[in-house]
């Protein structure tokens, strides 16, 4: 630990990370399932974007966006993965305080970015409905692909300032986390000193992303259903929102998780530990998990497309 002027007071060179608190002897026969998420994630995340990728077929917006969505959720499980192994595999419960700080930006930024994206999928759904005549022409390639790179640029610079404020704070006390990698309202529990300028800058970052972000989508979905009502038939009606199934069901992998996690970090401070656990682990593992097998099941393009695939891997067998 590096001292300061204050014996109470000091700047932690690394933090403790925790597995699956009250189970520390299983931790290697725990890092199984772990294993295996982590191939379903990579496997499926990784089939969705080879498949869009190669067929011409799907360079269309919608898949566009899913290819956006899958490859945030390959970030958010990467920034997750050496920590966690590291814990369940070998033990490794240390990381440096830099590394940490590191970690912390790369889970936040990618959450972020996973928000936008979700946002930019039910726009496109909405205006698919809304003006499907108009539809190839308000959503160009250049549009698609410059909304890409202002939800990445937006999401790092808001939360670029994240660590230099967490720098600044004197820690006092333990330097144990409560997860297996670093997340924002974990890490500001452990500062001794005046926390309120990250609270404020931590409650804008959630109001101006996830906040907004959802109220949006619930807004899009809104205006969805009103168009969808004023279809004549029945059929046409179950037609339209068959469309917007698997992305309900992305949104929903989503938000309900980070809302219990958010509940959990405000007001669970006497829960029981494994909650806190089980929670996070909810919160950045369920989602990149379920969405490909959603998407691959309820989009008939995307089964098509990996279906495809493997017979062409069969015939060159």
């Amino acid at each position: 630990m590096k001292n300061s002027n204050s014996s109470l007071e000091f700047l932690p060179t690394a933090f403790i990370l925790v597995g699956i608190p009250g189970l520390e002897a299983e931790h290697i026969w725990m890092s199984i399932p772990f294993i295996l998420m982590y191939i379903i994630i990579f496997l499926g995340n990784g089939t969705i974007l080879h498949v869009i990728r190669t067929d011409v077929a799907l360079h269309q917006p919608m898949y566009l966006f899913l290819a956006m969505l899958a490859l945030v959720e390959l970030g958010v499980s990467a920034s997750t993965l050496p920590t966690v192994l590291g814990i369940f595999l070998f033990g490794t419960t240390e990381i440096s305080f830099d590394a940490c700080l590191l970690q912390m930006f790369s889970i936040h930024s990618f959450s972020i970015m996973e928000s936008a994206v979700l946002l930019a999928m039910s726009m496109d759904r909405f205006v698919a409905i809304y003006s499907p005549l108009h539809y190839a022409a308000i959503l160009t390639l250049p549009r698609i692909f410059g909304t890409g790179a202002v939800i990445g640029l937006k999401s790092m610079m808001l939360m670029a300032p994240l660590p230099m404020l967490l720098r600044r704070l004197p820690f006092c006390g333990h330097n144990t986390l409560s997860h297996s990698y670093c997340l924002h309202p974990n890490l500001i529990h452990l500062p001794c000193g005046d926390i309120s300028i990250n609270n404020i800058y931590g409650l804008f970052i959630v109001t101006s992303t996830f906040g907004l972000d959802s109220l949006l989508i619930v807004v899009s979905y809104g205006l969805i259903l009103h168009t969808v009502l004023n279809i004549a038939t029945g059929e046409g009606r179950r037609k339209v929102l068959n469309t917007c199934g698997s992305h309900v069901c992305a949104v929903l992998a989503y938000y309900v998780p980070m809302i219990g996690l958010s509940m959990v970090h405000r007001f669970g401070h006497h829960v029981s530990p494994l909650l806190h656990a089980m929670m996070a682990n909810a919160y950045l593992f369920f989602p990149p998990i379920v969405n490909p097998i959603v998407y691959s099941i309820k989009t008939k393009e995307i089964r098509r497309g990996i279906v495809q695939m493997v017979s062409k891997k069969r015939s060159r067998v």
